[in-house]
């Protein structure tokens, strides 16, 4: 009997080491952590056009510079100059972060998936 009662305090007492109110609140942040997907339409230079989107976290909501990380991939594509205004990209959504874009969206502030003419 003795062993049965130390046996359950012991799984009792290593189990509140690991699940603490604090450890909850950082899985808590891991898991909501959310994004903004902005879909965004632009015409190249050879006048097709590119469909993209650009993906920020939900705290970035100033379209200054969601429109900058839009140039900064439009610069990798050689588009450079081409116009990307609300009239190109505009709020799409909101989902959780993926983990194939949080390494990028922590290095350069932002993701892009290409949908559609940006090869």
């Amino acid at each position: 009997m003795t062993r049965i009662i130390f046996s359950v305090l012991t799984v009792l007492l290593v189990g509140t080491a690991f699940y603490t109110p604090k450890n909850e609140s950082i899985m808590e942040q891991v898991i909501q952590k959310k994004v903004n997907v902005w879909d965004t339409y632009v015409t190249k230079k050879d006048g097709q056009v590119m469909h993209f989107d650009i993906i920020a976290p939900v705290e970035i909501s100033d379209t200054t510079i969601i429109y900058k990380y839009g140039k900064e991939y439009l610069k990798t594509k050689g588009q450079e100059g081409q116009p990307l205004t609300s009239k190109q990209c505009r709020l799409c959504h909101i989902e959780h972060l993926r983990p194939e874009w949080e390494a990028e969206i922590n290095d350069k502030g932002y993701f892009i998936i290409e949908m559609e003419g940006c090869n």
